[in-house]
């Protein structure tokens, strides 16, 4: 898949009543690439301490419904006369995302004690995605914004009182880091620095197929097939939810070496596309309703429009499929980014590699909070 397609479809397998086009791999017809080798970092110091894990829901408002959002909290006892900062990891947007992705940092960051500051974090999951309720709502761009920026900004937030005196970062992937300067730019939210680990901006189809008004009416019955109540579940049942096409997916694109996807990893993500609801912000990813920006220039100006106003680091993954690892790419050298490094890793560098990862995360906070 291309972009940043954590859905992955496979034109081979299921005869589709929408005609989308085909891409030609050496696989055969389908959406795959090959990702490269990783590469070597220094792994982070050691740890002070592991921190507890506290699991809870926050029920988020919207249109008159609540929806229950779940998320983890990260956090140690440390002196008072340490400064407390804490760190909102959002995970990306795929069929497969979860608070999972992040933890292992999490650990490892909150874990420390070198620099002076006692970390915090909360990973928090998407609607529609992880664990939290997944409600037929018509997911966008903006209604994941809004999430976003209420989740931070509500008064009955669970990180209200964190985050109160702005004191606040945020460590986004895929989608999520290019929302969050969305919101950013806009004025919605206000971190102190802010890391985008791997970011992309175009769903799996409009980056290969583009978005004419041809392609756009595709995409919508498409979409519609598979928001439908039979057809809809058959359809993402042989495209997305069935343990060997999570394997595909993850040996293809989400992870550089296929050798990291393991029978219990495929077995917990293979869970999660099973959960009631599971196919509605899929089906809205796929087809481009949860892209921030429309093209290119558009996602560096995002970028640009933050120059001075706040420490940006941006990460490229060395084995992203070609598409997303242009778009990375772009970000090297631009307006906005203060920061830009490379690491091993596809499209969750974060969980195939944490301690790499971890370690340049840990160095751009240092860098700026010291």
């Amino acid at each position: 898949m291309l972009a940043s397609p954590l859905l992955h479809l496979r034109c081979s397998s299921f005869a589709a009543p929408i005609k989308l086009g085909t891409i030609t791999t050496r696989r055969g017809v389908g959406l795959t690439l090959t990702v490269s080798a990783s590469i070597d970092y220094p792994v982070p110091s050691k740890l002070l301490s592991v921190p507890e894990v506290k699991s809870s829901n926050w029920k988020w408002k919207f249109e008159g419904k609540f929806v229950s959002v779940y998320f983890e909290r990260l956090e140690r006892d440390g002196s008072p006369n340490q400064q407390r900062k804490d760190i909102l990891m959002v995970p990306t947007i795929s069929d497969v995302s979860t608070v999972e992705e992040w933890r292992s940092i999490a650990e490892q960051i909150v874990g420390k004690d070198d620099d002076g500051i006692n970390w915090s974090a909360t990973i928090v999951d998407w609607p529609g995605l992880g664990y939290s309720d997944r409600p037929k709502l018509e997911y966008n761009a903006d209604v994941m914004e809004r999430f976003l920026v209420d989740f931070v900004t509500s008064p009955d937030s669970p990180i209200a009182s964190t985050v109160a005196g702005q004191e606040y970062v945020i460590f986004g992937a895929g989608h999520a880091a290019t929302i969050a300067v969305r919101a950013t730019k806009k004025h919605m939210l206000s971190p102190k620095a802010i890391a985008a680990v791997a970011p992309t901006w175009s769903g799996p189809l409009p980056i290969v197929f583009g978005k004419d008004s041809n392609m756009e009416t595709r995409y919508g019955l498409l979409r519609g097939t598979l928001r439908a109540p039979a057809l809809g579940w058959m359809m993402y049942n042989v495209l997305v939810s069935n343990e060997k096409a999570v394997e595909s997916q993850y040996k293809s694109h989400v992870y550089a070496d296929p050798n990291n996807v393991t029978p219990r990893l495929i077995k917990t993500r293979y869970e999660l596309t099973k959960r009631k609801g599971a196919r509605y912000v899929p089906a809205a990813f796929l087809t481009g309703l949860l892209d921030p920006v429309s093209s290119r220039e558009e996602f560096l100006q995002l970028f640009a429009e933050l120059e001075g106003k706040l420490p940006i680091l941006a990460m490229l993954s060395s084995g992203s499929p070609k598409r997303s690892k242009a778009e990375m790419e772009a970000l090297r050298g631009t307006k906005g980014v203060s920061k830009f490094v490379e690491v091993p890793g596809a499209l969750l560098p974060q969980e195939e590699y944490p301690s790499i990862v971890a370690d340049q995360l840990y160095k751009f906070l240092v860098e700026n909070f010291h």
